[in-house]
């Protein structure tokens, strides 16, 4: 996650992963979900991605995984399956202090069905080509 940071006493540094592995599978969701509608509807999904880098949407997670979503690269730089391990254990961790996180649990059953449906082993990103299996869209 970068430099060293002090987040709190023993275990708050395993919560600050589990916090950013809940951004990052929240987020890759939503640029999957933003280039399929980009796409679907006649624009250029990799002009539109470009013109959101520019944007407030632009940060790490649209200029990687939206380019390997475009280029329909999907070999694994973080494989779907691991992004499932942590959504899990950010559902659990959720639970285990009562907090109920919605996003992050409907984030978690997509990934869960990214996986079932044979995309485990392809970057986290391929929760596109589940999204777009979802619409029927080939």
């Amino acid at each position: 996650m970068g430099s060293a940071v002090y987040v709190g006493p023993t275990g708050c540094g395993q919560i600050a992963k589990l916090a950013n592995q809940a951004i990052v599978g929240i987020s890759i969701g939503a640029v999957a979900e933003a280039l399929l509608l980009a796409e679907s509807s006649g624009a250029n999904p990799e002009a539109v991605r470009e013109a959101m880098l520019k944007g407030f949407a632009g940060g790490p997670i649209l200029q990687n995984h939206g380019q390997r979503i475009v280029k329909n690269n999907f070999k694994p730089g973080g494989k779907s399956s691991t992004q499932l391990k942590d959504m899990n254990n950010i559902i659990a961790t959720a639970n285990k202090y009562n907090v109920n996180l919605p996003i992050s649990k409907k984030v978690q059953e997509l990934y869960e069905k990214t996986v079932k449906s044979g995309k485990g082993d392809l970057d986290h990103s391929a929760l596109y080509l589940f999204i777009k299996e979802l619409n029927k869209i080939s």
